[in-house]
């Protein structure tokens, strides 16, 4: 990552966390809002069935395809058939999961008796992971302004630079590992979590193939 992207990335920091409040919080009001029954209930369950269907065979494409699935499904009222929201919950699934591997990692500081080793993975790791986060939220402030632009390509190539560079810092703390000898607990609230984390990633990326289709 050149420094001039790193110092952007840092200055854009405040508008994307903003964007991404917004976002998480019309996600979580959608998960807490309980339907009821009505006479349009079979109508609703089709359309349900359809979001998902979409979203499946848009998870054909990706890396992992059951974990995309998975972490995505139950979102299909607030994806339902567009692309770009796909994407957009994609990114919000993925930072998400993100900070709770970052959470994961910091806990490990309080740990007793780690060796010199453990201490500098779990630094470096540290770096990466939150390397990774601003990566990815700044891919989610390029989404914010990928509706009816005329440079629509470019703007998804730069979507791609960003989750890529995400997906290499998150390969960066997990080779971390190589040859070296690290805890039960090291190796599991690190290196269990990074490697979920990057199927995630992986499959963000390769969701990106959605948007490339319809620019």
């Amino acid at each position: 990552m050149e420094p001039a992207a790193r110092s952007w990335r840092r200055s854009s920091s405040s508008h994307s966390l903003f964007q991404f409040f917004i976002f998480s919080l019309a996600i979580l009001l959608l998960m807490l809002n309980v339907p009821t029954v009505s006479a349009s209930e079979t109508t609703n369950k089709a359309s349900r069935k359809t979001y998902k269907s979409f979203i499946k065979k848009a998870c054909n494409s990706a890396t992992y395809p059951s974990d995309c699935y998975k972490s995505l499904s139950k979102y299909a009222p607030a994806i339902k058939t567009d692309p770009e929201k796909l994407y957009r919950v994609s990114l919000f699934v993925t930072i998400k999961a993100a900070r709770k591997t970052s959470l994961s990692i910091s806990t490990l500081w309080r740990l007793k008796g780690l060796s010199r080793t453990e201490r500098a993975i779990v630094r470096d790791c540290a770096s990466t992971i939150s390397y990774a986060i601003d990566e990815m939220k700044q891919s989610l402030t390029v989404m914010a302004n990928i509706q009816g632009a005329d440079h629509k390509s470019e703007l998804i190539e730069n979507i791609r630079t960003w989750v890529a560079a995400a997906l290499t810092d998150e390969g960066t703390c997990t080779d971390e590992f190589d040859g070296q000898k690290v805890s039960y607990e090291v190796n599991k609230n690190i290196k269990k979590t990074v490697l979920n984390l990057s199927k995630l990633t992986s499959n963000c990326l390769a969701l990106l193939n959605t948007l490339s289709n319809r620019s």
